[in-house]
């Protein structure tokens, strides 16, 4: 490959299209996807009772699965982290990995209004088809964190404005 290798780093609430988003820039030629509820759920799923819960395990999954991101990346190979991008802190790590690695990075902000996250979110849970429930209060708590990205961060942004009659 001659192209230099992207991090792909995707921001949007719960809901939001956020894994459907990652599959699809995943199916691109030297690319790997990395999903953060799949590895949460198979390493942790007995521990994840609470958001405290959620918090703790991410970083030690962040912790651990850094240096492989940054192999991915040094190997020319562009890597989609379907890890929420949604407050300072994660996105400030998320630039830690694009710049130890020299990599080119896009951070795929999707917006979607509250009631659309929450109908898909409802649609979602009743299909048992993804790896947690989240009620509409858990919702609420968590979208309570988000933080839009701003200029000032300096990341390469793409707005993404689905379809919100899905």
């Amino acid at each position: 490959m001659s192209e230099r290798p992207t991090l792909h780093l995707i921001c949007g609430k719960v809901a939001s299209g956020k894994s459907t988003l990652a599959r699809s820039l995943a199916a691109n030629p030297g690319t790997v996807l990395i999903q953060e509820d799949a590895w949460l759920k198979g390493l942790y799923a007995d521990r994840l009772k609470t958001l405290s819960d959620f918090v703790d395990c991410s970083r030690k999954l962040r912790d651990t699965i850094e240096p492989h991101i940054v192999d991915l990346l040094s190997a020319n190979l562009s890597v989609v982290l379907d890890f929420q991008a949604n407050t300072i802190e994660a996105r400030r790590w998320m630039r830690h990995l694009f710049e130890t690695a020299g990599c080119l990075h896009e951070l795929h902000l999707i917006d979607v209004p509250d009631n659309v996250c929450k109908r898909r979110l409802r649609k979602r849970n009743a299909s048992g088809t993804h790896e947690f429930q989240v009620s509409d209060e858990e919702f609420d708590r968590v979208s309570s964190y988000f933080q839009h990205p701003t200029e000032t961060e300096g990341f390469n942004i793409r707005l993404h404005t689905p379809d919100v009659s899905v």
